[in-house]
């Protein structure tokens, strides 16, 4: 699989489209206004404590209070609180070697937010979730810093080992090499990027990273919450550093400055792949050279057409989001049966590009095409999984029910994204109503009755097919509405069909110049 990354910047923001053996699986928009991002370390102060919800409710300076459950405190809390306040009032003889912190004791995971916290003490957050409709951020006292091979947990000593590394002698490397070189009372996560790299690559990783708690020790000296502690990188960067590997084979930018920021990341996380950087001079948008516009148009909306003639209906309500497929105008040649399955397959593929296109999350529920035979429903749940596999949000699903559905859950950090495909309807303009159709004849018949008066006599009436029907339609006994204008005026009119032309528009034309008669 080759990817590809697309990234466009305008006066708006930066939009960022990833490829995949050239198909749109992800779309993110980075907007110049956007306050809050996943990742984002805030100093907040607790403002309200809800026990009923075991919850606290945190100002980080966003309009709605941040929510903090106590499941998000992180065993580690008190330690959090701790060093919060050591670190805001520049009490940190730990500065130059966090390992001499101190530790407090750990938090239980059954107990009660009054339990742990009191009055409305400052402490240093992370955004686990944007704010999503009228709710604030989520918030998190689990501080993670992460790299390119490794995350990094201040105020523990734990290692653990990516589950998408399977090899057990490959864990055993991984956990010997990160054991001997993390810096003390720092936990480390290893990611599934790591599998294969040396010491030497994963130690600049680890240092890097914890060049990163020092700058957050800094910048908590003499902060008022709320503010802002550090920032999580821009999405390019962070994007590159989440999914860079071989098989990316080229990286796209359209602006000078974003292009050299790209490159000098590259040249610094992977020096070997920094030729897969170029920079877009010509003319033509970036995303319609690469076709990322046209994909867009054809993904997004409410129905999404595959190649087959089957299509799927894309529902979203505030509760869940429902996916229909429908096998449309496919051939049945096979049979029912094997009919089902091949469509249902096609379908698996799509929906899972779609949920990371549009980045739907929460509760999915999908109604494929019903099938008897369980060893087809197996091999449908095994390639959703598989298609699956190359999601970066957390996700959970289950097998198909006795009605024929299938439940999905995934992990949703930010806004859903929602792009409008319909263009202005050119006969009604957006307003959703047209003139009366019926008093279209009397309106054409007063306007050529002007012209008339002003001296024209041979005219050529521009309408819709439809229209020209009415008007020429007549028989033996009845003359039609376009022969009684010509006796009725004594001017020679022709009707000339417009395809193109909406419905309730006609325009006259002098036949004997071709120009357009304005009124």
């Amino acid at each position: 699989m080759t990817k590809e990354l697309i990234i466009n910047s305008s006066g708006d923001g930066v939009e960022i489209a990833l490829l995949e053996d050239k198909k749109l699986v992800e779309l993110h928009y980075e907007r110049g206004q956007d306050e809050f991002a996943v990742g984002d370390l805030y100093l907040g102060r607790v403002k309200k404590l809800m026990p009923g919800l075991n919850a606290a409710f945190v100002d980080v300076g966003y309009e709605k209070d941040a929510f903090l459950h106590y499941t998000d405190l992180s065993p580690y809390f008190r330690s959090i609180l701790k060093f919060t306040k050591d670190a805001v009032s520049g009490n940190t003889p730990w500065e130059n070697d966090f390992g001499k912190f101190k530790n407090e004791q750990e938090i239980i995971k059954t107990g009660k937010i009054t339990d742990v916290i009191n009055q409305r003490p400052e402490v240093l957050v992370q955004i686990l979730k944007e704010p999503i409709s009228a709710k604030g951020p989520r918030l998190s006292c689990e501080i993670s810093l992460p790299g390119r091979f490794v995350v990094m947990t201040p105020f523990n000593d734990v290692v653990a080992i990516s589950r998408k590394i399977h090899s057990a002698d490959e864990r055993k490397r991984l956990q010997r090499i990160v054991e001997s070189i993390k810096p003390k009372n720092f936990g480390v996560i290893v990611r599934t990027a790591a599998e294969g790299k040396n010491t030497a690559e994963l130690h600049t990783d680890l240092m890097e990273l914890a060049e990163m708690w020092q700058t957050i020790q800094k910048n908590l000296k003499g902060a008022k919450a709320p503010q802002l502690i550090l920032s999580e990188q821009d999405k390019t960067t962070s994007i590159l550093r989440d999914l860079l590997s071989e098989s990316f084979e080229r990286i796209v930018v359209n602006d000078k400055k974003l292009h050299n920021e790209t490159k000098e990341y590259i040249s610094r996380i992977a020096p070997e792949q920094e030729e897969i950087v170029s920079f877009h001079s010509s003319n033509q948008s970036v995303f319609d050279q690469y076709g990322v516009t046209k994909q867009v148009k054809a993904s997004f909306g409410k129905t999404v057409n595959l190649s087959s003639g089957a299509y799927l209906i894309i529902e979203h309500t505030e509760a869940l989001h429902v996916i229909d497929v429908n096998s449309g105008t496919r051939s049945a040649e096979a049979g029912q049966e094997q009919n089902a399955l091949a469509t249902n397959l096609e379908a698996a593929a799509e929906i899972a590009r779609q949920l990371r296109l549009r980045d739907l999350g929460g509760i999915i529920i999908i109604d494929f095409i019903d099938m008897k035979l369980p060893d087809n429903k197996k091999q449908l749940v095994d390639a959703v999984e598989k298609f699956m596999a190359n999601d970066r949000a957390r996700h959970t699903i289950l097998p198909i029910s006795k009605f024929g559905l299938m439940q999905i859950t995934r992990q949703r950090l930010r806004p859903e994204l929602n792009i409008s495909t319909a263009e202005l309807c050119p006969t009604c303009k957006g307003t959703g109503k047209i003139g009366p159709s019926i008093l279209l004849a009397d309106d054409i018949e007063k306007d050529l009755k002007y012209l008339v008066d002003q001296g024209h006599r041979d005219l050529a009436l521009h309408v819709h097919p439809i229209m020209e029907a009415y008007l020429t339609k007549g028989n033996f006994f009845k003359k039609s509405i376009l022969s009684k204008w010509n006796s009725r005026y004594k001017v020679k009119l022709k009707i000339v069909v417009d395809n193109g032309s909406p419905l309730t528009q006609y325009l006259f034309y002098d036949r004997k110049t071709d120009d357009l008669i304005k009124l």
